[in-house]
């Protein structure tokens, strides 16, 4: 493996130092806006040389643009546009308030807490944003605290917990969208083997809270209005991406399907539905601006060296499978810290665990799993990260005092260390291989073989 060079780092650790240094010295992360740190990181990049070897501005440009237009990243950026057009649809028709409002009038009162737990799992995984869930679920647990006496940074906590399951499950969540295609697996392969990590992180978290005691009097007995019509659109997205279908064909019937409730219950008129896809659009522009330059500026990173540095120094002393999965554990999880963004972080972060992963046969479903299970957990731990200042703003608490009742995501993390010590799951190569741009002649046959065993 060739050693590379540091200096070909130096971008990215620019970055890293100016978006750190502003968030610590001015006491929010938003003043360094993502996009102009990495839009600064390019910068530095295209004005630098590789010792041996020195190339015209021209060039450059050419390698930033190519990284940049790459057609995973292309892809990316179009399911990304779809995902924010159903999220903007599902809240207008009211979808959100009736997943909620379900699941609280169902309930019963010695599951109060469990419950608020998974009704944010399972409001977070049909919109595939956590920061919608806490948004849309941070209210109603701040109300049940004041009703019940209880701490509100514990029922904060259990939102976040429940949200970041979500972020990390969903078939819309923009990270299991940029781990599986920076990966290039299915999004249903990705969930198989994401889901059988974390499922006992999940009941050890039910247990935990179903074994806090709270006063659910004030809360008994009220009257929650929801509509089962409305979750259609929720329960249509999660079936067709279980049964394989293309995740934009899935989005686009999403879309339709909100479209035709909503006209059917008056909730918007045709002008007002384009407006609402048009916003919910325009709500991941800097998502998909971001991953198109962190794909410009990988590529120029790996002209200067410092991509082959960065594999060569995390692989170096690793001999085993588990010390590869832990490097590419490690990796996401830094990146996540500085950049407080867990999609980001898996942009970054994927095209070198790729690289990992065939280097040490691992499954490409599960460094996927990987590095949206670890990005997506210390995402919800961070308390200068955007859910714990969300939900700590509403409620009125510091995010320090809510990060440690964010039992779900610490669990999340013991899991993902567990599944990599003991090597479990196993997940199949050929998982892998059905969902690469093989072409449908080889992947028969490879479907045939794999029957045959």
């Amino acid at each position: 493996m060739k050693k590379g060079n540091f200096m070909g780092m130096l971008p990215l650790l620019i970055f890293l130092v100016l978006y750190m240094f502003t968030g610590l010295s001015t006491g929010s992360f938003e003043n360094m806006p993502l996009m102009i740190g990495i839009t600064i990181a390019c910068a530095i990049a295209l004005i630098m040389n590789r010792k041996s070897e020195k190339i015209s501005f021209d060039e450059k440009v050419s390698i930033f643009c190519k990284g940049a237009g790459d057609s995973t990243l292309i892809l990316m950026v179009i399911i990304f546009l779809l995902a924010g057009s159903f999220y903007g649809v599902a809240n207008e028709m009211h979808a959100v308030d009736s997943v909620s409002n379900l699941g609280l009038s169902i309930l019963p009162s010695n599951m109060i807490l469990p419950g608020i737990f998974l009704i944010a799992c399972l409001l977070s995984f049909a919109m595939g944003t956590s920061m919608g869930t806490v948004a849309a679920l941070a209210p109603i647990a701040i109300d049940i605290a004041e009703k019940t006496n209880s701490n509100v940074a514990l029922l904060c906590g259990i939102v976040v917990g429940g949200a970041m399951f979500g972020d990390n499950l969903s078939f819309i969540s923009d990270t299991t969208i940029a781990a599986t295609r920076t990966q290039e697996v299915s999004m249903k392969s990705k969930f198989k083997a994401n889901i059988l990590i974390v499922l006992p992180a999940v009941l050890i978290n039910i247990i935990l809270l179903s074994m806090q005691k709270i006063d659910t009097s004030a809360i008994t007995g009220g009257t929650y209005q929801y509509d089962l019509v409305n979750i259609l659109p929720y329960i249509l997205v999660i079936v067709l991406s279980l049964v394989g279908m293309n995740v934009i064909n899935v989005m686009t019937l999403g879309v339709l399907s909100g479209l035709a409730i909503g006209l059917l219950h008056g909730d918007f008129g045709l002008t007002e539905f384009m407006k609402t896809v048009h916003d919910g659009m325009m709500s991941m522009q800097d998502m998909a601006l971001i991953a198109v330059l962190v794909g410009g500026l990988v590529a120029l990173m790996k002209h200067l060296g410092g991509i082959d540095w960065l594999l060569y120094n995390l692989t170096k002393g690793v001999k085993t499978r588990r010390g590869a999965e832990f490097s590419i554990a490690a990796l996401v999880s830094l990146i996540d810290i500085a950049t407080t963004n867990n999609t980001i972080s898996i942009i970054a972060a994927g095209p070198l665990a790729k690289d990992i992963a065939d280097q040490f046969d691992i499954s490409r479903t599960r460094t996927a799993s990987i590095l949206d299970l670890f990005a997506s957990a210390f995402n919800g731990l961070l308390p200068y990260a955007g859910q714990l200042l969300v939900v700590g703003g509403l409620a009125g608490v510091s995010p320090v005092s809510i990060m440690p009742y964010n039992w779900y995501s610490m669990l999340m993390i013991v899991a993902g260390c567990l599944s990599i010590i003991f090597q479990i799951p196993k997940v199949k190569d050929i998982l892998d291989i059905k969902s690469s741009s093989f072409s449908e002649t080889e992947t028969e046959q490879i479907s045939e073989l794999d029957s045959m065993e």
